[in-house]
């Protein structure tokens, strides 16, 4: 029992000494790391801020009642102004402002900068003027606006062509060579028209269309067809008439110039080259159109069928427009004074520019398209079975102006659509 007893009390004091060695251990390692991290923050800058408790630095602060402003080293920029010149005879004839101005001028002259503006001479004025002596050098201004005027005057469009009479085939044929002076806008297309009015019948032909610009060169014949009555060109009474027409992608002409002369005249120019200014028109004669209506032709030779597409109409002009608008479009197909087709598009109602798109194909052999024509009529439905007509347009060989060219562009361009204005006569 006393062994046992001798054992439990060694093993508990082996056990409360080895706790308290580990405990002392423990605490000497922290003091030893403490003591090393305050020797490296010793060691270290002090980048810290100070303490609150430490004093702070007083400064003293002078209070000044004079405003503060930055130093500015600007420079006034530099502003030219035109030279001011008197024309009162009062300050001309005064000798004391000639000198003063004479001493003006020479210090321009010596300085190497133009003037320019000072904001502590707003109240001077500097006046230079030119010398009596210098008066026979420079020309007045009258004489300059006459020179002026007087060179550069109104240019007319020049047209070139000759002209030769073949009395056994009794034919005219007016060769157009080229025109010159044209101003028309960049990409402008145009042509000339020819029209021989004798023993009242009128004859038309026209060039190709081509572009325009100041030259525009043709070399192209229009050949006419004169009556068997006319057998001298002394006994012919009638006349000529060759006029230069512009026109844009839907072929609307203007008229740039026309030259007119007699048919008794033809004897004297033939076989000669023509340089004629053409007269251009004062005004255009716009007051019988009433409106404009679009079409597109192509030609089949395979199938001998014309194509027409009616396609829209605009500028339309009536008084009765107001109360009821129901607008369609009538075409006849004549072939010289037979009426061969008719056909009408549908009733645009409540529309003053009426849009219709409507294809129609008539049945023309290609033998009949040389005397055949296309008559369009523009009509206005003001009540039941009452029919207004608006205005008509004629298409063919016979036609003259847009339905001439546009029945011509047909013809050369087989199978192929092509577009244009053509103005409405009431």
């Amino acid at each position: 029992m006393f062994v046992s007893a001798a054992t439990l009390l060694g093993a508990t004091l082996g056990t409360v000494s080895g706790a308290l060695t580990l405990c002392g251990l423990s605490l000497l390692c922290r003091n030893c790391k403490k003591d090393k991290v305050e020797q490296e923050d010793d060691a270290k800058p002090r980048t810290g801020r100070d303490s609150v408790l430490h004093a702070l630095t007083q400064f003293s602060v002078q209070k000044s009642t004079e405003p503060i402003q930055p130093q500015a080293f600007l420079k006034f920029p530099k502003i030219y102004s035109p030279k001011s010149h008197i024309t009162s005879p009062k300050v001309i004839t005064s000798p004391k402002v000639i000198s003063y101005s004479e001493q003006a001028a020479a210090s321009v002259d010596a300085a190497t900068e133009p003037t320019c503006w000072n904001p502590g001479m707003e109240g001077e004025e500097v006046f230079a003027l030119p010398r009596q002596d210098s008066a026979d050098e420079t020309p007045c201004a009258t004489e300059r606006a006459s020179s002026l005027t007087s060179s550069s005057p109104v240019l007319h469009p020049k047209l070139h062509f000759t002209v030769r009479l073949h009395s056994k085939s009794n034919e005219l044929h007016i060769t157009i060579l080229e025109a010159e002076r044209v101003t028309v806008d960049a990409g402008g297309e145009g042509y000339v028209s020819g029209c021989v009015s004798v023993s009242g019948e009128r004859k038309h032909s026209q060039t190709a269309v081509r572009k325009l610009s100041a030259r525009v060169q043709w070399a192209e014949d229009l050949v006419f067809v004169l009556p068997t009555s006319c057998a001298g060109s002394d006994a012919m009474d009638g006349e000529v008439a060759l006029t230069l027409h512009s026109c844009d992608r839907f072929s609307r002409n203007t008229t740039l110039g026309t030259v007119r002369f007699k048919l008794a005249d033809v004897g004297m120019m033939a076989d000669a080259d023509c340089c004629v200014d053409l007269q251009i028109p004062k005004q255009l004669e716009v007051a019988s159109v009433a409106g404009e209506l679009l079409l597109s032709l192509s030609y089949l030779p395979a199938a001998n069928r014309l194509g027409v597409v009616v396609m829209k109409a605009r500028g339309l002009q009536s008084d009765r427009l107001k109360d009821n608008i129901d607008l369609s479009v009538k075409l006849t197909l004549k072939h010289q004074s037979v009426k061969l087709k008719k056909k009408q598009t549908r009733w645009a109602k409540h529309k003053m520019n009426p849009v219709w798109n409507e294809m129609m194909m008539l049945e023309l052999p290609s033998e009949l398209l040389a005397k055949s024509s296309l008559e369009l009529e523009v009509l206005n439905q003001v009540g039941r079975g009452t029919l207004l007509p608006l205005g008509c347009c004629l298409l063919g060989l016979q036609a003259s102006g847009t339905g001439l060219q546009h029945w011509q562009q047909m013809l050369d361009n087989p199978r192929k659509q092509s577009a244009m204005w053509h103005p409405l006569h009431a």
